[in-house]
């Protein structure tokens, strides 16, 4: 189910809305207004972890405990 980001051109607020093919017309969260416009979003993905990217907790080249080797995280 796609979450959809919206600026009302009534009062200018924007938001999140989760749209399913049985919602009604979306409407402004905060005045109530069909006169919306649909903004660009984009998505995320999750992926599966790379072969050679350490996994979380080993130590790493650049010592965090996390081991990206970028951080100084303990």
């Amino acid at each position: 189910m796609p979450i959809f980001e919206y600026r009302c051109l009534v009062c200018n607020r924007e938001f999140e809305t989760l749209v399913r093919t049985s919602t009604p017309a979306v409407k402004c969260s905060h005045c109530g207004s069909e006169l919306l416009e649909k903004k660009f979003s984009l998505f995320g993905a999750k992926v599966g972890q790379s072969v050679d990217a350490p996994s979380a907790g080993s130590m790493g080249s650049g010592g965090g405990a996390c081991g990206c080797g970028h951080c100084t995280c303990q």
